[in-house]
């Protein structure tokens, strides 16, 4: 079954230019691991939320705003996409990516059409 696996944290949480380097490091190694093992079908890191457009449709007009929808302590910062066995290797999944130490990963399952 496919996961979405979402990343939050805080995007104005400052890291040392070591501490980002590191950080890096990890999801390399974190998508070097899936890869191996054959899970991993995708991935992007997003610009922030500041770089954001919101769109709705309101009685038939286009209305957008800058960022995101709603105020939140974390916000979305990247994704995987993964291909889990069940639930339980999801979550095996997305606890050895980085983020989850410090925000954390939404496991959201595919809806297959």
């Amino acid at each position: 079954m496919r996961y979405a696996l979402l990343i939050c944290g805080d995007e104005s949480a400052v890291q040392s230019p070591e501490e980002g380097e590191a950080t890096l490091a990890e999801y390399m190694k974190f998508g070097e691991e899936m890869t191996k093992r054959g899970v991993l079908h995708g991935g992007e890191r997003l610009r922030p939320t500041s770089d954001a457009t919101t769109v709705r449709v309101r009685d038939g007009e286009i209305v957008t705003s800058d960022g995101p929808f709603a105020e939140t302590k974390e916000q979305i910062g990247g994704f995987y996409l993964v291909d889990a066995k069940n639930l339980d290797d999801a979550i095996e999944i997305a606890a050895k990516i980085p983020g989850a130490r410090t925000g954390t990963i939404e496991v959201r399952p595919i809806w297959e059409m």
